[in-house]
């Protein structure tokens, strides 16, 4: 599935084990202190204690960006990615 698709597809969704995923990734990131990007307005914590279904497409950005990039080793975060993007697949 392309990125296009997966993003189209997350677009507004709701699904409980999607936002589950996707909470535990930002807390993981958090945790470890793994950066992907330049800090927004909140941090990795901030993003997973307030998450709304509309930032779903964010966080799959994220975990898309973490997968391809190379730069994340830690095997905890890589896979907590690749369960978000799977769970958007599947859904």
């Amino acid at each position: 599935m392309s990125q296009e698709e997966l993003l189209k597809k997350c677009e507004g969704m709701e699904d409980a084990s999607v936002m589950g995923a996707c909470r535990v990734m930002l807390e993981m990131m958090a945790k470890k202190e793994v950066q992907v990007e330049e800090e927004g307005p909140q941090t990795y914590l901030e993003m997973a204690e307030n998450l709304k279904p509309a930032d779903v497409s964010k966080v799959l950005q994220l975990a898309l960006k973490i997968r391809e990039s190379g730069d994340v080793k830690d095997p905890e975060v890589l896979n907590a990615a690749s369960r978000i993007i799977r769970a958007i697949e599947m859904s």
